[in-house]
């Protein structure tokens, strides 16, 4: 038995310890029962509202549903969707390609990390205008906006996680000769993976509000606009709707990254609850 399985077999023997007490049923239960309590008190608190910016939530999922039978709005939900999808993948793989470079070549860093730092401050909304008055309205001024306001959460992390390798791994990997792209691919990054995906979730969230925020600007396509035409055209049902839609796609896109974070750092989860544990 390899010393990798032997961690995971005690972890979940710990695990089945530490949650004997709680069914794991009741801790799924518990999960599920807080947005469906959510929901009931929103359905009962606007059941008899009068006010025309609250509607009764019985009106927004009506309203929902007549909208979901209409080829325009999945035509905006693939909008959003594939901006974001786009933008975000691309925002990854250039910000670990170039976080492993400015973690690797110091002078390199030395020469761009201040120029780094200084856009990073700039809040990413603030450089949706910015590309719209340079680039026009199109949709690749869009994936562009949220792209370079993406990079940066993985830029740094993936930077922090390269200069935190432990210098004893790195020296045996010089010691046997092991070329640099080898090194990277069998011992850098797997080492820097935890704090490189943490980066990638705070990346998800931004080009999501990102997204949102190009979308509301000079687009007529996508969630965004969608929900402030609505607003603007005192379509209020429709608005509700539209942030209705938003909040359960920023929840699925989150929780299937928890996923694939879970099962990429499976190991990393593994022994860190063996050290926990002992």
């Amino acid at each position: 038995m390899t010393l990798t399985s032997t961690v995971l077999v005690r972890t979940r023997e710990a695990r089945r310890q530490r949650r004997s007490g709680v069914p794991r049923w009741a801790l799924i239960g518990a999960e599920i029962a807080v947005p469906v309590l959510l929901l009931a008190a929103w359905w009962f608190a606007s059941a008899n509202s009068t006010n025309t910016f609250f509607p009764p939530l019985r009106t927004i999922l009506t309203r929902l549903a007549e909208l979901s039978a209409t080829p325009a709005f999945w035509t905006n939900v693939g909008s959003s969707v594939g901006n974001l999808l786009l933008s975000f993948l691309l925002a990854c793989a250039i910000g670990v390609g170039l976080g492993i470079a400015l973690g690797t070549v110091r002078w390199l860093s030395w020469l761009l990390e201040p120029t780094i730092h200084f856009f990073r401050a700039i809040p990413p909304v603030a450089l949706v205008p910015i590309f719209v008055s340079l680039l026009g309205f199109g949709n690749e001024t869009r994936i562009l906006a949220i792209t370079l306001s993406a990079v940066f959460p993985v830029l740094i992390s993936t930077i922090d996680g390269i200069r935190a390798l432990d210098p004893e791994r790195v020296s045996v990997g010089r010691i046997y000769r092991i070329g640099r792209w080898d090194r990277i691919v069998t011992i850098s990054l797997p080492e820097a993976s935890p704090r490189i995906l943490s980066g990638v979730q705070v990346s998800l969230i931004t080009a999501f509000v990102v997204m949102i925020a190009s979308e509301m600007l000079g687009s007529s396509l996508g969630l965004g606009a969608m929900t402030l035409l609505a607003q603007q055209s005192f379509m209020i049902a429709d608005m509700w709707v539209g942030i209705l839609v938003l909040g359960i796609l920023g929840y699925v896109a989150n929780a299937l990254l928890v996923l694939l974070r879970r099962r990429v750092l499976r190991w990393y989860i593994a022994i860190r609850q063996q050290e926990k544990n002992l």
